[in-house]
């Protein structure tokens, strides 16, 4: 028996439009900027197959196999290298010089005369590989230069995807953030929301409830004002949506606004932060400015820091920018 389509009472035609329309509208007759849009075009064509395979889940194999350890000593699973190889191989077609990934220890030479740098983390939350979980992909773009060693405010464009019950991708190319998102019955992104914008004040923060004793003083504070609600120094109510993959909550932050903590601890290599400057806390941050937001490492902007080496970790606070601000006044004090 053959079931029919179906439909919801709010169904209709998409009318939103393309991205590859979107990224031309927005490159303009400048050739640089057409250029930069390829490469933020490269990452929504490459997400495409990552999110088949994704949810093919362990049927044609073990996704979760591990294949290696990276340079900050994770486990390397297949689909993580799998993502890596297939993002590093298409990013030779698009003008890109330099490319540095979670997935490797030194930076991959490409074209020698690209005119773009690119930082990024093949496959963020894989920790959840193989369980349904959402995952998602970060990068950032610089001007080629000599060095990743750089502040965040060189950062020319950034972007995400995240793979969920929908397949979205995020970026921005300095003019405001935009998410599109993957129409499965024609294989096209199309751009739903052209304008983000993050609520400037929030009830709803996420973090790891079970790291707060392993937290410094003024962040229990925080947490403990926020769980007291009404009763506490807040004087209001909070709510939590924790979903333990970076991208996930990038996601939810500009859809619907909140804030994201991933603070350092005590525990052993989380000491300085978890996530890693370059290619993971770089692109967050440059969206959520882009998108009204914030990040900061609790007491400095995000895209004003530079990394001493490559795979610099850093703790990381973004998203309703009052929030963000309400929790640097608790560790200034």
């Amino acid at each position: 028996m053959t079931l029919p389509p179906m439909k919801l009472a709010s169904d209709r035609e998409i009318t939103a439009p393309p991205l590859t329309q979107f990224l031309a509208d927005q490159a303009g007759e400048d050739p640089e900027r057409q250029a930069l849009a390829r490469v933020v075009r490269t990452f929504a064509r490459a997400a495409i197959p990552l999110a088949a395979r994704l949810g093919q889940g362990r049927l044609p194999g073990d996704p979760t196999a591990i294949v290696g350890t990276n340079e900050s000593g994770d486990k390397q699973k297949a689909l993580d290298m799998a993502a890596h190889d297939y993002l590093v191989e298409a990013l030779r077609e698009v003008s890109v010089a330099r490319v540095l990934s979670e997935e490797s220890e030194q930076v991959i030479e490409l074209d020698p005369e690209g005119l773009f740098d690119v930082a990024m983390d093949p496959i963020d939350g894989s920790g959840s590989i193989g369980i349904g979980a959402p995952l998602g992909a970060l990068f950032c773009v610089f001007p080629a230069g000599e060095t990743f060693l750089r502040p965040g405010r060189e950062v020319i464009a950034a972007g995400y995807v995240s793979f969920g019950h929908s397949v979205d991708m995020g970026f921005s190319m300095g003019r405001g953030v935009a998410i599109a998102t993957l129409d499965q019955a024609s294989g096209l992104f199309y751009v739903d929301d052209q304008e983000v914008a993050i609520k400037e004040e929030t009830s709803v923060v996420a973090f790891n409830a079970s790291n707060i004793r392993r937290w410094t003083a003024p962040l229990q504070y925080y947490a403990e004002d926020l769980l007291r609600g009404p009763e506490g120094a807040r004087g209001r109510e909070f709510n939590m949506r924790w979903i333990a993959a970076a991208v996930g909550d990038v996601h939810r932050v500009l859809r619907s606004g909140g804030m994201f903590l991933y603070p350092a601890d005590r525990r052993p290599g989380y000491e300085e932060g978890y996530l890693r400057l370059a290619y993971e806390a770089f692109p967050i941050a440059y969206l959520m400015e882009q998108a009204g937001g914030a990040a900061s490492d609790g007491f400095t902007p995000i895209l004003d820091l530079v990394p001493g080496h490559l795979h610099d970790r850093v703790p990381l606070f973004f998203g309703s920018r009052a929030e963000v601000a309400v929790l640097e006044g608790y560790l200034s004090k």
